[in-house]
């Protein structure tokens, strides 16, 4: 298939919603439960899911009402998971703050070598100033700077993973088990770091790991169009889908990257039930607010609006929703409402059944999901998604044996795994 629709699933702890849990099946440790992420795994591997992805956040949020979000080691556990599930790629999520680039890219490239080329490595500018306390006594470095060393984080580390390309044939020469040619220095010398190199670890079978990226302010538009070749993000309408991806791909372009290398995958929050009413009964279960007056009073104590005088059906303003380039929350979520009501006058009535957990909301019946799905990619607005979802297992098993029998009969969603790579899989170039 020359071209079809990409699904990425995220697997972190115990479901997407942060107050789902009491709703689902299993056991509340079920977050730090190895036989858990091995389930979710395998279930993704029969939906044919082109890889499990996983956020993280070092610092425990304290809300014990709240399930949490991250926990394991994501490169810990996928190393693991990568042994026992085979095909489907492993997306890591790892902070240029807070990591030095050799030592990512070793481990990242271990991985990446152990599991046959399926390491996706998601490089992320932490904005917490909780996670920058767990890190030492100097406070969270503005954006500007974050930023900067990213860039010059994924530079070093791209360096690194090319500096020594291991000839798979064997030597003639009986003195030497490899070629000492084919290692060399980077002698990087940058703002932020002194790396001499090479990497102890020769170059995998997809040149290095797929580079992902999550950021919507001009940074990290700037840091994706450079390096990102699967771009996470919050896309809630169709126009504002269009202009970010082809934002995305001009500056690609204007830093020389060939436009067609980059892959749009934006969130999005599924809800399914065997009719869009009962769908949107349990989109009141699992956000937690229990009824649609319960959405309508989470979304004003959100905006910071009084109750007592909140008109849940009047337009809102999109200047409710400007971001701070301070916030202690992501950027792109906030962008995203601001772009979705620049292109559509809603009100919080409506605008509480279009987004959750940060991302576009779908809900419905298994066939009204996988319309929803296949419209903006058919459309070429994006080149697939990463889906999340309120609940883990339950509604991943629901998604695997209702929604996807439904895309493979349309066409557009493969049966089997063909390609060797996760870098194959996603039509990318190799690196060299």
């Amino acid at each position: 298939m020359s071209h079809q629709l990409h699904l990425g699933i995220g697997i972190n702890s115990i479901g997407y919603l942060a107050r789902a849990w009491p709703y689902r099946t299993g056991q509340r440790n079920d977050f730090i439960n190895l036989e858990h992420y091995e389930r979710l795994t395998r279930l993704a591997h029969q939906g044919r899911f082109d890889a499990v992805f996983f956020s993280d956040h070092p610092a425990l949020m304290l809300d014990a009402t709240q399930r949490p979000l991250h926990s394991l080691d994501p490169l810990v556990l996928l190393a693991v998971l990568g042994a026992r599930v085979p095909d489907i790629g492993l997306a890591l999520t790892a902070s240029s703050t807070y990591n030095s680039p050799y030592n990512l890219a070793r481990r990242v490239a271990t991985l990446d070598h152990l599991s046959g080329g399926r390491a996706i490595l998601n490089i992320v500018s932490s904005f917490s100033p909780r996670v920058a306390q767990n890190f030492g006594a100097d406070p969270l470095p503005g954006r500007d700077e974050r930023y900067r060393r990213a860039h010059e984080f994924l530079e070093v580390s791209k360096a690194l993973w090319g500096s020594w390309r291991l000839s798979q044939q064997d030597s003639d020469d009986p003195e030497h088990l490899w070629d000492r040619a084919s290692a060399r220095d980077i002698d990087h010398h940058g703002e932020f770091f002194d790396v001499r190199g090479p990497l102890n670890i020769p170059s995998s079978a997809q040149g290095y790991p797929v580079i992902a990226q999550a950021g919507a302010s001009d940074q990290g538009i700037d840091l994706a169009a450079q390096h990102g070749e699967l771009i996470y993000c919050s896309l809630l309408n169709w126009q504002a889908a269009a202009e970010f991806g082809a934002r995305v791909r001009a500056r690609a372009s204007e830093l020389g990257r060939e436009p067609g290398s980059v892959r749009l995958l934006p969130g999005l929050v599924v809800i399914t039930a065997a009719s869009y009413e009962q769908a949107l009964r349990r989109h009141e279960q699992v956000s937690g607010a229990g009824s649609a007056d319960g959405l309508l009073a989470r979304f004003a104590q959100e905006i910071g609006a009084d109750l007592s005088s909140f008109d849940p059906d009047a337009v809102l303003d999109p200047d409710l929703f400007k971001s701070d380039p301070d916030q202690s929350r992501p950027i792109g979520f906030s962008q995203a409402l601001v772009e979705l009501l620049a292109h559509e006058p809603l009100t919080a009535r409506e605008i509480v059944r279009r987004y959750e957990g940060g991302h576009r909301l779908v809900l419905g019946t298994p066939e009204q999901v996988a319309h929803a799905i296949i419209e903006w990619w058919e459309a070429g607005l994006v080149d697939g998604y990463i889906i999340q979802l309120p609940n883990l297992p339950d509604d991943l098993q629901t998604f695997v044996a209702q929604v996807v029998p439904i895309l493979q009969a349309q066409g557009v969603y493969r049966r089997h795994y063909a390609e060797a790579t996760v870098r194959q899989r996603f039509g990318l170039p190799q690196p060299f």
